[in-house]
Formats: structure tokens, C-alpha cells, sequence
């Protein structure tokens, strides 16, 4: 594909935010605006003469950077804090081309420091000064915040785990250090906090609440949504859905939440919008392939998802062939408000990567993708770093943070089906958890 044009300031300005795709999205143009193929999208491809990142669609910087202070739990090689706070220090290179943010972590505070910490080094090298707490780091060690923006790392680290597989990082306790700077200064400014909010949904509600009282700008969530996709695969607003399934690998929790938000961030651009989340249930071992065989999730999406990872262990068009190739999976199945059923299918075995399909009405076969996580340049994280500092430098969330909202509660609730050996949980809490999906970046 040719380099893509410059985005429009204009659309970016009207519209609530970025796209949530890490990259620009190309579409083409139907003869019917309603034809099922207008729906899809190419998402911008890799490798390309010209990468377009979000902040293209800003104006170009003027004055002092924005300053920033860094909190994390612990801060290691490939750690998030790395991948995150590592690129807003040095900038970062995406594909073939090189970005240096503009912002300036004036601040760190790290709570960990095991015999891999890179994160006191990271600060003398920089001359960043090291602060022992949360509070000290957003007032520079003085009375009132004195910061521009915050990243909030709460990702890694010594932490206990419960009964329910989670681990309790503390993220809504930094969370609140934070709100009190705020409350005390009586300002706030933009905030981003790593991946979902919470293991407790009380926490969550707690945190997001607290985002829409001082009414600051947040975001949340991980880089699996904003990674390259293969093939190029985007949806546009209103596509006609009739089932969807992300798959993705490793524990339940940590790796469950990245399976749940990519597919969030395709079905929330079904037709009907982003609506909530009526129930959830989540089936393990031979449940899985029973609902499979009961018509609860459509395993043909799975099959349609792994034909794209290049390193799945299996590629069987058979589902007795699945089935034996991969006996201790788990599904979580989501019912939305509006009937929509969805599905995740956290692989053990069959694959260590993400990926997405659907059916799409009037579409004779799936559509589906593979997101490569870049290594060792970790361009997904780029892209987040890119979208984070849209917000720091307008002032508004690159998309909305009610998306990684739902899916914390979702996931908080899907686990709670677990502990109850896979009973089917209502989420009342989770119904009204509406919002409008951010404008996906279309070059022109």
C-alpha cells in the first residue's frame, strides 16, 4: 500500500477521540453504503512506507512539553513499566520511523525493586527524580500536584493472589493517591491507567466514578487492541453482526482481560452500538466443547481465528479434531444487553498469540485477523504509548475508557462463574454501560 496522507485535523478536533486501532484504517467505496462488504475495513498494513500514528492528528506541538509523572509497581526489562514509561523517556521507533513524544516523565515513584530493576538506573541516567510514594511524584515532594499527566503502571510485581486466580496488584490504592493530589490541589489532569482497573469491581466503579466527579480524562487498557493486524481488518460503525469470538492464551486473568478487550473493540461497532453486558459464563475442560456442540459458541470462529496465527499449534477444520488437539481449554461467553452473544477462547495450548474473527451478515465466510505483537521493538506498545499522549497533549482519551470499564467488570464477573464451577452469572451492574466507540482513523 502507498504512503497514506496526513489525517484530518479538523475530523480529529470534531470527533471524541482517536481510533482504536493502532494504526490508520483504509476503506473503499461500495456501490451501497449498506452492502455487507462496506462494513469492512483494512486496517493500515505492515510493513509501510509511511506509518501513520494518531498524534498525526493533532497540531504540531508548541511550548514546553507536557510533564509527567511516572507510578509503577515495578520496573524491569519487558516489564509494562519498560514498554510504557521507557518509551515516553527515550521515545520509540515504529516500523521505520522514529517519534519522541511530546512529553517529559518529570517524576518516577517505583513500589518493587527485585535484582532485575532497571528503573533506578532509568532515573539517573535521566536525572528523573525517584520519589518513595505516589503523592510525592505528582507534587514533585511538594504540597500541590505539579504535573501535567500521569501514568499509572500498577502491571508486575510481588503481589498475593486469591482463590479466584487474580492477583491483587494495587492499582486502585495508587488510583486513590492520585484522586487525593487532585481533590487537595483542586485540579486534576489526564491519567492512564495500565490494562483493567481493578480484580474487584467495587474498585473499578470506585475509580471510574471518581474520573467522572473530578471529570479528568482517563484511559485504560492494553496494547493487544492497537497491535498490527494480519490480514488488515477494521470494522465501520453499524456492521451487522451475527456472532464474533477473539482467542488468545495464558491465565485466566492477566491474559483473559487481553482476549476480552480485543473483542470488545470489534463488537462494540456492531449494529446497535456498544451496548452492556447482560450475563456472562465461563466453561472450562469438556464444558467448552459441549457448549460448542449445543450451539453456545461457534467454533467455526475459532477455527476462522487460527488459520491467521502463524504459529498455532493445530490448524484442524474438525471440531472432534479440536477438541482432541486442545481438551483443557476455557470459553467465556458474554451476552450483551441487546441479545448479541459473543465469545472468548482462552487457549492452553493451542496458540500463545490473539486473534479475532466474525460473521458478518450477507458475508459468505468469517472475516478474522491475527494481532502480531512485535518483538523485540514491541510496536503494540508504541501504538498505546502514541494514543496515551494524545490525550496528554489534548486533553481528551484517545477512545472511550468505558470499553475497558465493561470488560473489567466482565472479566471480574466471568471469574466469579468460574469459582462457582460455571454457573451463569447476571450482571445487572453491567447492563447500561453504553458509549460511542471512537471514529476509526480513515487516511484521505
Amino acid at each position: 500500500m502507498k504512503a497514506r496522507s496526513r489525517l484530518s485535523r479538523r475530523r480529529f478536533l470534531a470527533a471524541s477521540g482517536c481510533a482504536a486501532l493502532g494504526a490508520a484504517t483504509t476503506g473503499f467505496r461500495p456501490e451501497r453504503d449498506d452492502a455487507p462488504e462496506s462494513f469492512l475495513l483494512g486496517s493500515q498494513p505492515l510493513p509501510q512506507p509511511h506509518v501513520i500514528l494518531p498524534t498525526d492528528a493533532l497540531p504540531p506541538p508548541v511550548g514546553p512539553k507536557k510533564r509527567i509523572a511516572a507510578i509503577t509497581t515495578v520496573f524491569f526489562k519487558y516489564s509494562h513499566a519498560d514498554d510504557i514509561i521507557t518509551k515516553f523517556i527515550e521515545g520509540y521507533a515504529i516500523a521505520e520511523r522514529i517519534h519522541a513524544p511530546h512529553c517529559q516523565v518529570v517524576s518516577m515513584s517505583i513500589e518493587q525493586f527485585p535484582s532485575s530493576d532497571i528503573g533506578r538506573g532509568m532515573a539517573a541516567r535521566y536525572n528523573i527524580p525517584l520519589f518513595g510514594s505516589a503523592t510525592e511524584a505528582l507534587t514533585l515532594g511538594g504540597a500541590e500536584l505539579a504535573v501535567d499527566g500521569v501514568l499509572l503502571v500498577g502491571e508486575h510485581g510481588d503481589y498475593p493472589i486469591n482463590q479466584k486466580g487474580q492477583q491483587l496488584y494495587p492499582r486502585r490504592r495508587l488510583f486513590e493517591e492520585v484522586v487525593n493530589v487532585f481533590r487537595r490541589s483542586g485540579r486534576s489532569v489526564p491519567v492512564y491507567n495500565d490494562k483493567h482497573f481493578s480484580y474487584s469491581w467495587q474498585n473499578a466503579e470506585w475509580m471510574y466514578r471518581q474520573s467522572r466527579a473530578l471529570g479528568f480524562a482517563m484511559m485504560a487498557g492494553s496494547s493487544v487492541p492497537v497491535a498490527w493486524r494480519r490480514p488488515p481488518l477494521a470494522f465501520r460503525a453499524g456492521i451487522p453482526l451475527e456472532g464474533a469470538l477473539a482467542v488468545g492464551f495464558g491465565g485466566l486473568d492477566p491474559y483473559g482481560f487481553h482476549t476480552l478487550e480485543l473483542l470488545q473493540t470489534f463488537v462494540e461497532r456492531r449494529r446497535g452500538g456498544a451496548t452492556g453486558v447482560k450475563s456472562v459464563q465461563c466453561l472450562e475442560g469438556s464444558a467448552v466443547w459441549e457448549g460448542a456442540e449445543r450451539g453456545r459458541w461457534q467454533p467455526e470462529l475459532l477455527q476462522c481465528a487460527l488459520q491467521y496465527v502463524p504459529k498455532a499449534s493445530v490448524k484442524v477444520t474438525d471440531l472432534r479434531e479440536l477438541r482432541k488437539a486442545h481438551p483443557q481449554g476455557a470459553v467465556f461467553l458474554l451476552e450483551y444487553s441487546d441479545g448479541f452473544q459473543a465469545a472468548a477462547f482462552v487457549a492452553r495450548g493451542l496458540v500463545d498469540e490473539f486473534a479475532f474473527a466474525a460473521k458478518v451478515a450477507g458475508v459468505s465466510e468469517p472475516v478474522g485477523t491475527w494481532c502480531e505483537l512485535n518483538k523485540p521493538q514491541r510496536d503494540h506498545f508504541s501504538f498505546l504509548c502514541n494514543h496515551i499522549e494524545v490525550m496528554f497533549r489534548s486533553g481528551r482519551p484517545s477512545y472511550p475508557v468505558e470499553r475497558t470499564y465493561l470488560v473489567t467488570g466482565a472479566l471480574s464477573a466471568l471469574l466469579d462463574s468460574r469459582s462457582a464451577g460455571g454457573e451463569r452469572i447476571e450482571t445487572p451492574h453491567l447492563r447500561e454501560i453504553r458509549y460511542t466507540p471512537a471514529p476509526e482513523i480513515i487516511a484521505s
